[in-house]
């Protein structure tokens, strides 16, 4: 790419290689708004998307988002190439530079990439074809009108004059660039990617070997490392002897980093440094240590369990209140109560963190799996006290993400040990490592109370939720530990007259951040658990009792992006609840449980149909999703991350847990932390009922209703209500 980067709205650059098209999304924005703004469409953030165009006809796509698994370099190239009228041969994907100068956000998570670049990216690529096609009548003489765009070719409509996007390239490089907030797109009917069934442009890489993930990482005179760090939550070596471990072949390090505070939360120990992983995992082994457990040696998994629900039986910060509630519960003397736990979880990636660096003279250069280059940049510049620009940053392909690989704790170790290593260095993390120092999902405890009329009509939602908050860790100076908690909680989106939510912050030690679908994992349990609970206190139809329910209400008119819309909530229960075979007789012993939801702007209903034995043996024959994600990019794609999603979640609600003793974690690996396996696996059915709104997220939103589904079948096939995860029955 020849030309410098800067922030500019459209700028073109021929420089002998073709044309160069450069989108400032945040100009973009300000060009568009009126046009957004007028059809009540919510603005982008910023982002900025570059098309290259060679000689060739060939065009390069420079994504500034992760690929993680979750197939966004095939879901940005789609609107691109359908709008630039290029087949997707015909297109490259490249990762971005880490030059924050540039693109001003670099994270990939919250199920942002597609939603905030659908748009962007079609803009784009309508004005790579406009350009083309005033080209090609220029060079013909004839009228614009005359031209039309195909296949990475402008052809003439009276005639057979027909040439290439390469061919075109000189002459386009010369027009006048029209405003990217009004180049005419393509109307949904003239669509022959977008919505349709496209193979990713990963699967090639990753078939033939040439697909570099973070592991597979190799540069000259490299080195590897691990780290040995206390197994107790911000314990430190005491003394240590590295004795043995120095005497070891191939061993060229041994020192100790400390532990790095807010901002980064290094756990700190004695890095290792040698020839190899084997002979660095040795050395660890070897190394005589002693631990300072610090005063976390004093909490459990018990002990925490009190404390949650201790503060979810007090009142807590009000953050909801609609009607009167008090009222309400005393004018009757029948309202139901539950309590709801869920515990701490792993990310539990497959691809363990590691990091490769190497230091140089003035700078350094950086090869990671990370879903947040730009937050690497500044990590490591900081750690080792460089210019962030001297700091460049490679994002490799990595294995699994799940919120784990925005962390910067390991890039941060990484920095320090390349201020100790004149060689590039590897550092790894072993799988028990990973298990044992994760950033883990909070725990949390939530009591509800509710009542129903004498007409089978809810009255009262009350719920105080106690959570260990990541906000609370990362941000305890905004004094708000309720922000990364309380999602779909506080927009319970049932119509209820008395509607209240409480929250209590339970401080521990435990290091916590961003899980898979973050707080919509615990309260979309709760929510739709409890809405099931009232149903049946009702005597009503679990799927009647909330088509019921979702009119009006405070969501009947959203807000914000964060307020569900009723009626696409309705339309997923309704299509959920007809692919499923609602209503129809099962054998004695079987069940089917419902839950909708609503979160990273996508709305989803599952229902899960399962049969306990007498045994109490839980098999789960069949999940049925609906999906409402807007306008639906790759088909495909929707459906491999509304599948994994939901094996992620099954893996929670069925099997794991993070416990911790005397202030350590008490799983190591996937033998006491297991996963959901291919033979456990029970058949997905995923139905598509897109609404042709603006684009919702999809690594997420699947999770939620995963578990209040299970829940609500196992309640109806035994008449026993399980709230605590992961499920136990009881015998």
């Amino acid at each position: 790419m020849p030309l410098s980067r800067r922030a500019f709205v459209v700028a073109a650059s021929t420089s002998g290689a073709g044309i160069l098209i450069g989108v400032r999304v945040s100009g973009l924005l300000r060009l568009a708004r009126e046009n957004e703004q007028s059809a009540h469409k919510p603005v982008p953030s910023p982002f900025v998307a570059w098309v290259h165009v060679k000689p060739t006809g060939e065009i390069s796509l420079i994504v500034a988002k992760s690929e993680m698994g979750q197939g966004i370099r095939t879901g940005l190239a789609i609107p691109l190439a359908e709008e630039a009228e290029v087949s997707l041969n015909q297109v490259s994907v490249e990762q971005a530079e880490t030059r924050p100068d540039i693109y001003t956000h670099m994270g990939t998570g919250g199920s942002h990439s597609t939603r905030q670049n659908y748009m962007p990216y079609r803009r784009v690529g309508a004005t790579v074809r406009e350009l083309m096609i005033t080209a090609a009548a220029v060079k013909w003489n004839v009228p614009r009108e005359q031209c039309f765009a195909r296949e990475g070719a402008v052809l003439h409509r009276s005639s057979t004059k027909k040439a290439s996007y390469g061919e075109l390239v000189e002459a386009a490089s010369k027009l006048p660039l029209p405003n990217p907030a009004r180049v005419p797109l393509k109307k949904e009917s003239e669509f022959r990617l977008i919505g349709h069934e496209i193979p990713r442009v990963d699967i090639p890489a990753k078939i033939n070997g040439r697909a570099q993930f973070g592991l597979d990482v190799r540069v000259q005179d490299m080195l590897f490392a691990v780290i040995a760090r206390c197994p107790t939550f911000g314990g430190k070596p005491a003394k240590f002897d590295a004795g043995k471990a120095k005497a070891m072949a191939g061993v060229r390090g041994v020192f100790e980093i400390p532990a790095l505070g807010a901002g980064k939360f290094t756990a700190g120990g004695i890095a290792v440094v040698a020839d190899s992983t084997w002979q660095a995992m040795q050395a660890r082994r070897a190394l005589e240590i002693n631990w300072d457990h610090g005063s976390a040696i004093s909490e459990s998994s018990e002990t925490l369990s009190e404390m949650l629900k201790s503060a979810a039986s007090k009142s807590g910060k009000r953050l909801r209140n609609d009607g009167d509630v008090d009222a309400a519960l005393s004018a009757t003397t029948k309202h139901i109560e539950a309590v709801y736990e869920l515990p701490f979880q792993a990310h539990a990636t497959m691809e363990p963190m590691n990091i490769t660096i190497h230091r140089r003279e003035g700078g350094c250069e950086v090869w990671v799996p990370t879903q947040s280059p730009d937050w690497v940049q500044r990590v490591v510049a900081d750690t080792m006290g460089l210019d962030a620009k001297k700091v460049v940053v490679h994002t490799t392909f990595m294995g699994g993400g799940f919120g784990r690989r925005y962390m910067p704790d390991y890039p941060a170790e990484a920095a320090q040990i390349a201020k100790e290593i004149d060689r590039p260095v590897q550092l790894l993390w072993t799988r028990e490592d990973d298990m044992t120092h994760d950033f883990y999902r909070p725990a949390s405890c939530h009591r509800l109370q509710g009542t129903v009329d004498e007409h089978g009509r809810a009255i009262v939602w009350s719920h105080t939720l106690a959570s260990t908050s990541i906000n609370g860790l990362w941000h305890p100076e905004q004094n708000k530990p309720e922000d990364s908690e309380i999602g779909g909680a506080k927009q319970m989106p049932y119509a209820i007259p008395n509607v209240r939510l409480e929250f209590n912050d339970v401080p521990t030690a435990v290091p916590r951040a961003w899980w898979r679908s973050v707080e919509h994992s615990f309260n979309g349990f709760v929510v739709e658990s409890f809405i099931d609970e009232l149903a049946a206190e009702a005597h009503r139809d679990p799927v009647e009792f909330r088509r019921s329910l979702l009119v009006g209400g405070k969501s009947g008119n959203p807000a914000d992006e964060d307020d569900p819309n009723p009626q696409r909530l309705l339309k997923v229960l309704n299509v959920a609840a007809e692919k499923s075979g609602w209503g129809k007789p099962l054998p004695k012993g079987w069940g089917r449980g419902i839950a909708v939801y609503f979160s990273f702007g996508s709305y989803f209903g599952e229902v899960a149909e399962v049969s306990v034995s007498q045994e109490k043996a839980l098999q789960i024959h069949r999940i049925v999703a609906a999906v409402d994600c807007g306008t639906v990019v790759n088909p495909e794609g929707v459906r491999a991350q509304t599948e994994s999603a939901i094996i992620y979640g099954l893996s929670a609600a069925l099997k794991n847990a993070i416990t911790f003793k005397r202030g350590a974690v008490e799983q190591s690996n996937f033998t006491d932390y297991d996963p959901i396996r291919i033979n456990e696996a029970p058949p997905i059915e995923v139905h598509l009922a897109p609404s042709g709104d603006d684009c919702g997220g999809m690594g997420e939103p699947a999770l939620p209703p995963l578990a209040p589904a299970i829940a609500n079948a196992i309640y109806a096939a035994t008449g026993q209500r399980l709230r605590k995860l992961p499920f136990q029955l009881s015998v």
